[in-house]
């Protein structure tokens, strides 16, 4: 079990106001980034969980609920006024994966959250992710994606990926090392968030970080990279079109804006 959402979740809302009646498993607490208005929110792990497949930080039915529904509900109280920020902290190691979460629709709840940051996002709150620890599968998709801006420590500990080394060994038929040779050629594959850099989907990279025992100065450093992410998100900008706009990824991935162009093309034509 990682304890990097609850370590930066616990520095990042400090002094602030936390949300009750939240399951142990998610935190979220109104705070301040420089002098911004900010919801801080984080899945951590939760040994006692009646639901066994999500005891480890991992996002499961009550963690999917939670998320939506507390940022659902700043949405509301800031419907006539300012739109405070939202501040995914991510450390998930994936979805939760078990009978129950696939018979109670695991797929719905996670949905929920994914919608919930969207809508917050189009109604004009600025949304930021900062990925301290393991941004995996639909656990990332539920918390954190839909942010305009993400950040993420450079640290080993930090990996974005579509599941775990030794899974994706053995669908690929391929050893650990083979895949980490993979991953070297080629950037999507890598387990490394430099290379993940490289695609152009973050905002920053932020070195120099102790990801697990962060002193006050590196604390400060981050915030200050969080708040100039702030300031960065346009007034209007309610889309994720700089995931594709960016230098590097126009360079790293030219197909997939081609797919986008051509999609949109068609769309148009047919309405």
């Amino acid at each position: 079990m990682s304890n990097r959402g609850r370590i930066w979740f616990e520095q990042l809302a400090a002094g602030g106001t936390r949300v009750p009646g939240l399951p142990p498993s998610v935190l979220a607490a109104d705070a301040l980034i420089g002098e911004q208005p900010a919801r801080v929110l984080a899945v951590v792990p939760d040994a006692a969980s009646p639901f066994a497949r999500a005891r480890g930080g991992e996002v499961g039915l009550r963690e999917a609920w939670a998320l939506a529904d507390v940022v659902r509900e700043a949405c509301r109280i800031d419907a006539d006024g300012p739109r405070r920020a939202l501040l995914a902290v991510v450390d998930v190691p994936g979805q939760a994966y078990g009978r129950r979460e696939e018979m109670l629709g695991i797929h719905l709840a996670c949905a929920a959250a994914v919608d919930a940051y969207a809508s917050a996002r189009q109604a004009g709150h600025r949304v930021l992710a900062l990925l301290v620890g393991g941004a995996m599968s639909g656990a990332f998709l539920a918390h954190g994606y839909q942010a305009h801006r993400l950040l993420a420590l450079d640290d080993p500990g930090v990996v974005v990926h579509a599941m775990g080394r030794e899974a994706a060994a053995r669908v690929t038929r391929r050893s650990v090392a083979e895949l980490d040779e993979l991953g070297a050629a080629q950037a999507p594959m890598s387990y490394r968030i430099a290379d993940y850099a490289q695609l152009g989907l973050l905002h920053r990279l932020i070195g120099g970080i102790d990801a697990e025992a962060p002193t006050p100065p590196q604390v400060q450093q981050v915030r200050q990279a969080l708040l100039e992410a702030l300031q960065d998100i346009g007034d209007d900008e309610r889309d994720l079109r700089v995931r594709w706009s960016t230098p590097a990824a126009r360079q790293a991935r030219a197909a997939s804006a081609e797919v986008r162009a051509r999609l949109a093309a068609q769309w148009a034509t047919a309405r």
